[in-house]
């Protein structure tokens, strides 16, 4: 549900979900929504009371996303124009042929279809995003996993889809989701998505203890965040 708090002259719309977990979290997102992860227990008036206590923060994090949200260019999937892959861009060319087919080769992204129309060539190279970013991903998990060997953390289930708001998730019956635009930006970026939703199997919640396993496991991941959310905005 939506719902908005006034702070000074400014409105702060955010979502509510409301889970099991026993503290409450607030997440501004690069499209600069915001949303609030409860526990089952808290009232709107305490979920309010925290925004307003956040609003600063809030406004702060969300003027920094709008600053790069006029840059983000609308895909006309022609010929030129730049699509990134693991963090390099890569220039994008269109060619006629009876065999639909996407390959990298040369700093191109070379993409074949018979009739290439815009949503020809978006269907191909989405397709192609996908079942690239679902091998990669399964190989740098696979890695990153097996640094949290000491906590026997059964082996998670794993989805990889498209999502507005998040980059990967970590459900309460210990799936995780990774975004597949994800595959975009660099190998470190993806790691830390990673860890960062492993680390959701310890500790589910965005707790001290949490943020100390995450800093442990990935000690640069502030870094790697501001990068990752930095790639695709840009993009």
């Amino acid at each position: 549900m939506n719902n908005t708090v006034q702070y000074g002259t400014t409105e702060i719309d955010f979502s509510i979900t409301k889970t099991d977990r026993k503290t409450l979290s607030i997440e501004v997102h690069p499209d600069t929504s915001v949303s609030i992860i409860a526990p089952k227990t808290a009232t709107i008036e305490d979920i309010q009371a925290k925004v307003l206590k956040r609003a600063s923060w809030i406004i702060k994090q969300k003027e920094y996303f709008e600053a790069f949200l006029p840059r983000i260019p609308e895909r006309q999937y022609i010929s030129g124009e730049t699509h990134l892959y693991l963090g390099r861009r890569y220039v994008l060319k269109v060619k006629k042929s009876d065999i639909s087919s996407v390959k990298l080769k040369a700093g191109n992204i070379i993409v074949s279809c018979k009739n290439c129309t815009q949503q020809k060539v978006k269907h191909l190279l989405t397709n192609w995003y996908y079942s690239h970013g679902e091998k990669r991903f399964k190989a740098i998990f696979d890695n990153v996993f097996t640094a949290f060997s000491k906590f026997n953390l059964d082996y998670p289930e794993l989805e990889f889809k498209q999502m507005k708001n998040r980059w990967g998730s970590c459900t309460s019956s210990g799936k995780i989701i990774l975004n597949t635009e994800i595959i975009k930006t660099p190998v470190k970026c993806i790691e830390y998505v990673i860890t960062h939703e492993i680390c959701h199997l310890v500790h589910h919640n965005h707790s001290k203890e949490y943020y100390q396993l995450l800093t442990d496991k990935m000690p640069d991941w502030e870094k790697w965040k501001e990068k990752l959310e930095l790639n695709l905005l840009t993009h």
